[in-house]
């Protein structure tokens, strides 16, 4: 219906490309030819076209099919270019894997330099440091002479009173240190290098420009700063960050191929595989990396972009694999090997923190957006290095006396995923043994799944109340940390909450099941003596769920999860307790954590997954409304330059439509005001005689009067979009919506019976200034 207007409007019978010819030889500007720089493309904080930039490049594709037929060199070309995009995935893995690998090993030196330094090697951690050394035991392969804590150094002491003095003020004051170099470099070289970086990058994927945010100055500090910000002991993780860093280089080196350089569109996809690689290198999960640039991120992601993230992610892996960062020989950041199976009945208990998990996210995300909202609203705002430095001296002082605050997040979760096992020595495997007498560590029953079901001794109640205080402080402390002027991720922060609770919950179910194995709920599969609970799991459940309630990821999680700890044989619990978070999470508010940010910076996005329920009409939105002063157009040819101009200077409209006349008022096309710009400031430079009473001309015929006497005309045929889509004023809001999204438009006119009237306007000019406040999509509904 809509292609039909259009034809009818756009091509009036008797026009031919014999006019063209007849209006070059006039003198009018062909600006096709010439190639006005800056023509095509697009202002800071603005939309781009998605229409013309696939329309560009179908141009492109069908030059280059039409030249390899001619000759041997444009066939070589064309190969080039068709390997082109493999390459440039190549290289973004290679390079995004290099730099994850040297974040995880930069992160992992600088938090063990708080609590000591390797005699050794300075570049030695501690867990490396001990590796050398002959003295090292397995029960305590953390103790080592080479190995010296900062009060030995200090006052010669490994313990005492006076030994933890000193070593509490050296982790705080180097938790202040990185911190403050975090939010200083960030603040002075690049003040994008801040946050988690997702909620943009959803943003630019759905075809929004922020210049800078992706270049090389946010990627050398981000990568800086991300190290800084990890080590300080902040409750934020590196892994949203380094989706924001493998986007960066993507980018950049996007700079690299002129088919990606010049065109937006295309950009985008080679940024949807980088998300990605992101993921990939953060979580050693390829696959899942895959599937979260395709669930949670990806405006546009075609099949092709489907093939190449895969290469990408796998290219991103490798790399990292053989770094080898973490020192294991392994790819996965929680390696885990659980030796019993869960059974049907502990459904409930997965259901149980499904709910906490779902019930966190909720609340969480209201916190924080409030807390955001304030630093926004009030003088908060005005000193981030101060709030950086306030909450990072109060998360360092009220951490370190608990020894799961203390620790960093990632080994926390290491920590609390661990299945016990006879030479552990953490106090969560301090078990009594069913021995004579009760001995601890020294007669374990062991069964065909591992160590049977004992009763805790008293390190596990030792560390029970300990992770109470760590649970309860790490739900407050990340609601204000995410969202500082410093590199945080949100993955980690959220996973530790969730593998607090689950632990603790795993190890209520283990005792329930050792002390009241006779009761109904046990029976049949839980007997005395046998391994029926696993709180390792139960820890690996909550990190999930409460992921999934915070960022509403269902799919890409299960995958992720699954990947990073090898748990494959536990994808069942995995699934009800991300489903079960999902659905309590989205009873209490639909928005993830990063959709909430979005709107909360006021960034033109329309979310995809939303459904549109107002039954109103195109004409219903539409603006200007029929109060409003009266829609801007352009005629074909019947203004001046400088009506042109005084338009322009008048209105802060985006663009305007074109039509035949004032009084015709039928659709012609659409013309950006940018390309208007660029091309009268150029015509005025480059073009003779063309002054304020010249005629811009949209026309392709020779102009019906003779301009004997006055000033040559001005052609601005070449920038005009002959087929804007147009919509009718009774088509309803959601299919109008659904154009927008699906397509990616910047706007749609509205017409009535093939005419633009003024009261039947543009349905939302999108203003040039447009900020990052601004929604130019969908800011009508």
């Amino acid at each position: 219906m809509f292609t039909s207007v259009v034809v009818v409007v756009l091509i009036p019978a008797g026009y031919s490309n014999g006019f063209r010819g007849q209006v070059a030889s006039a003198g009018l500007l062909d600006l096709l030819d010439e190639g006005v720089p800056g023509v095509g493309t697009y202002e800071d904080f603005n939309t781009i076209d998605w229409v013309r930039e696939k329309s560009k490049d179908r141009d492109r594709h069908r030059e280059i099919n039409r030249q390899k037929k001619q000759s041997d060199l444009a066939l070589l070309l064309s190969l080039i270019d068709a390997f082109s995009g493999w390459l440039l995935m190549l290289l973004i893995g290679l390079l995004s894997g290099a730099l994850a690998g040297g974040i995880d090993i930069a992160a992992h030196w600088l938090t063990d330099l708080k609590e000591g330094f390797c005699m050794k090697g300075f570049w030695f951690t501690h867990e490396h440091c001990c590796w050398k050394s002959n003295e090292t035991t397995f029960q305590r392969r953390n103790k080592c002479p080479q190995w010296k804590s900062w009060a030995e150094l200090m006052v010669g002491v490994p313990e005492g009173a006076s030994a933890y003095v000193v070593n509490y003020l050296m982790y705080v004051s180097w938790a202040l240190i990185f911190s403050y170099l975090a939010v200083i470099l960030v603040r002075a070289f690049a003040p994008y290098a801040c946050g988690s970086g997702i909620p943009e990058i959803k943003t630019i994927l759905s075809g929004f420009i922020i210049r800078g945010y992706l270049g090389k100055w946010t990627l050398l500090i981000k990568t800086i700063t991300l190290v800084l910000a990890v080590s300080s002991g902040l409750s934020l993780g590196k892994e949203g960050p380094l989706v924001h860093v493998a986007c960066c280089c993507g980018n950049i080196l996007c700079h690299l191929f002129t088919k990606y350089r010049k065109n937006e569109a295309k950009r985008r996809e080679v940024l949807s595989a980088a998300s990605a690689v992101g993921v990939s290198v953060a979580f050693g999960a390829p696959i899942g990396g895959v599937l979260f640039s395709l669930e949670e991120v990806s405006y546009y992601f075609p099949l092709k972009t489907l093939w190449r993230s895969f290469f990408a992610a796998l290219v991103a892996a490798f790399t990292l694999r053989s770094i080898n960062p973490f020192g294991n020989s392994r790819l996965v950041l929680f390696y885990v090997e659980f030796h019993t199976p869960w059974h049907f009945l502990e459904l409930f208990p997965f259901v149980l923190l499904g709910i906490f998990g779902g019930l966190w996210g909720a609340l969480f995300i209201r916190a924080n957006i409030a807390w955001c909202r304030r630093r926004k609203t009030t003088r908060l705002g005005h000193y981030p290095v101060l709030e950086v430095v306030v909450v990072a001296l109060a998360t360092a002082v009220l951490a370190f006396p608990n020894e799961y605050t203390r620790m960093s997040s990632s080994e926390l979760i290491s920590e609390l995923f661990n299945d016990c096992s006879l030479l552990d020595s953490s106090k969560l495997c301090d078990y009594i043994s069913p021995g004579k007498g009760g001995e601890r560590a020294a007669n374990f029953s062991m069964t065909t799944n591992g160590l049977a079901d004992r009763a805790a001794g008293p390190g596990v109640y030792t560390a029970l109340w300990q992770l109470v205080l760590a649970l309860v402080f790490k739900m407050f402390i990340t609601v204000v940390t995410f969202g500082m002027k410093v590199p945080s991720g949100l993955f980690i922060p959220s996973m530790a909450v969730g593998a607090i609770a689950g632990r603790l919950l795993g190890i209520g179910m283990e005792q329930l099941a050792y002390y009241h194995h006779e009761w109904p709920m046990f029976k049949g599969w839980c007997s005395l003596g046998a391994k029926c609970i696993t709180p390792g799991l139960y820890a690996m459940l909550g990190a999930a769920a409460c992921l999934g309630g915070v960022t509403r990821m269902t799919v890409s999680l299960v995958v992720i999860m699954f990947e990073l700890t090898g748990g494959l044989e536990y994808i069942v619990p995995l699934m009800a307790a991300t489903m079960t978070s999902k659905w309590v999470a989205d009873a209490l508010g639909r928005e993830g954590i990063y959709e909430a940010h979005i709107r909360l910076n006021g960034y033109p996005f329309l979310e995809p997954k939303e459904e549109f329920e107002q039954k109103t009409l195109a004409m219903d939105v539409m603006r200007p409304r029929r109060n409003d002063p009266p829609l801007s157009v352009l005629t074909q040819d019947g203004m001046t330059v400088e009506e042109v101009e005084g338009m322009i200077s008048d209105t802060s409209y985006s663009g305007f439509p074109v039509v035949v006349s004032h009084q015709s008022q039928r659709l012609v096309g659409f013309v950006l005001r940018r390309d208007l710009v660029i091309s009268i400031d150029n015509a005025r430079c480059c073009q003779d005689g063309i002054v304020g009473a010249s005629r811009v001309l949209f026309t392709e015929h020779t102009p019906s009067h003779p301009y004997q006497g006055g000033p040559p005309p001005l052609s601005l045929r070449p920038i005009l979009d002959l087929s804007p889509l147009a919509i009718t004023d009774h088509t309803p809001m959601e299919i109008t919506v659904d154009i927008f999204r699906k397509l990616g438009l910047r706007q749609c006119l509205v017409t009535q019976n093939g005419c633009v009237f003024k009261n039947m306007p543009v349905w939302h000019q999108q203003p040039c200034h447009v900020q990052s406040h601004l929604n130019p999509l969908s800011s009508p509904f």
